[in-house]
């Protein structure tokens, strides 16, 4: 047993089987992806089958019957191998965070340990939809006959063969002879758009900024000063006119008023 045989058996399984278990491991789940628009509505991507795995189911038990029956085996002793090999296979997964099975994708480990499948580009386990190319709808204009052959395929892999009672497109679109024509509505005319009126912006008026506290403060104090300045002149000069004598004996000492008075 290795890893290609293992990825082979599985590949086959999932042609036909919804489910394949791994005993131990998980089983891998196969489902139908519908027919589904991308490109903003511009492409049909056909139908297929897609692929993913789960841990925490493994009770399916068709991989251990095909690998009996392949190799002329009992059952019993068919599984204990596959047992076998799988824990191996888990060991390398929790070690290695990846296993690789050929032609099938990806088997990865998360840091928690949890796992998760990636596909492989080339894989294909849908042969009802081999040939069904993606169909853009921007540069191609498709016919009746077209549109009514996709039709047919679609609903024939979704559900089934298309009811005797569906009408064809052909009979339902009407044909260019019996179309009606469509009139042109009649053009309006429009009104020359007046001339914009700037709108007009009054000015605000200048706020006078107000002056600052200490320049107040300081101006005040400056005419205080010069106000006691004023008044010291002013009673100085009277009252060199009332007692000069007393304001020479304020300005001059008694040795300079003894020469004053003796000159």
């Amino acid at each position: 047993m290795d890893i290609a045989l293992l990825s082979k058996m599985i590949g086959e399984l999932l042609l036909d089987h919804e489910e394949v278990g791994l005993p131990g491991l998980g089983a891998f789940m196969a489902e139908m992806v519908p027919a589904s628009f991308s490109d903003k509505g511009y492409t049909i991507n056909p139908p297929y089958r897609r692929v993913t795995f789960m841990p925490s189911r493994s009770e399916d038990d068709s991989l251990v019957d095909l690998y009996s029956h392949s190799n002329g085996i009992d059952y019993d002793q068919a599984k204990a191998i596959l047992q076998h090999f799988l824990e191996e296979t888990k060991k390398e997964l929790l070690d290695k965070k990846l296993v690789v099975f050929p032609g099938l994708g990806r088997l990865r480990s998360t840091r928690q340990n949890n796992f998760f499948f990636i596909t492989d580009e080339d894989l294909d386990i849908f042969p009802d939809g081999f040939g069904l190319p993606a169909v853009s709808l921007k540069n191609h204009v498709e016919t009746k006959e077209e549109v009514q052959t996709k039709v047919e395929e679609l609903v024939s892999l979704v559900e089934g063969p298309v009811p005797e009672e569906v009408q064809p497109l052909a009979d339902v679109l009407p044909s260019e002879e019996e179309a009606a024509p469509v009139e042109e509505a009649p053009l309006l005319e429009l009104a020359e758009p007046e001339p914009a009126v700037e709108p007009v912006i009054a000015k605000a008026p200048k706020v006078r900024k107000p002056f600052p506290k200490w320049l107040k403060i300081t101006l005040i104090t400056i005419l205080i000063l010069v106000a006691l300045a004023a008044v010291a002149l002013a009673a100085f000069v009277i009252l060199a006119q009332a007692a000069p004598d007393f304001i020479d004996s304020i300005l001059y000492t008694p040795e300079e008023l003894r020469i004053i008075n003796y000159q």
